[in-house]
C-alpha cells in the first residue's frame, strides 16, 4: 500500500514542475503569476516530497492493515485536495470549495498524528518492524 504513496508524490512532483514551467513563461512574457497559483504550486511540491517520504516511513514503523490504508487515503486526500481547492477555488472562481480546504488540511493531520502514534508506540530499534533483507552501503 505504499506504491500509491509514492507514486502519488512522484506525480505530484511532476505536475508541480509543470506548473512552475508555466509560471516561469508568465514571467518572460511580463505576465504576473497570481498569487493562488504560488500558493497551490508550493503545497503541491511539499506534499507531493512529504507522499514519497511517508511511502518509505509506513512500512519503516509497520503500520498495517487498516490503519496503513486509512494513512495512505487520508494523506493522497490531503496531498491533492488542499493545492486543488486552491487551484479550482481561487483560480477558477469557484469560491465555495474553499472551506473544503479544512477538510484536506484535516485529512493530513489525522494522518500524521497515526505517524505520531506508530513512532511513540513502535520499537523500530528491537529489529521488529520494518524493511529488512538490504544490507547497508558500504562509501
Amino acid at each position: 500500500m505504499t506504491r500509491p504513496l509514492k507514486a502519488s508524490g512522484f506525480l505530484g512532483l511532476a505536475v508541480m514542475m509543470a506548473v512552475g514551467l508555466h509560471q516561469s513563461i508568465l514571467l518572460s512574457s511580463g505576465s504576473s503569476v497570481p498569487p493562488w497559483m504560488i500558493g497551490g504550486h508550493a503545497h503541491l511540491g511539499v506534499l507531493s516530497i512529504l507522499a514519497i517520504v511517508m511511502g518509505f516511513a509506513v512500512p519503516a514503523l509497520g503500520v498495517t492493515g487498516t490503519l496503513r490504508t486509512i494513512v495512505t487515503v487520508l494523506f493522497i486526500l490531503g496531498q491533492w485536495g488542499v493545492p486543488g481547492t486552491v487551484w479550482i477555488g481561487e483560480g477558477f472562481g469557484f469560491q465555495f470549495l474553499m472551506p473544503t480546504t479544512l477538510l484536506w488540511g484535516s485529512a493530513l493531520i489525522v494522518s500524521m498524528l497515526i505517524m505520531l502514534y506508530r513512532t511513540l508506540t513502535v520499537d523500530t530499534d528491537s529489529g521488529g518492524a520494518g524493511p529488512t533483507g538490504v544490507a547497508p552501503a558500504d562509501d
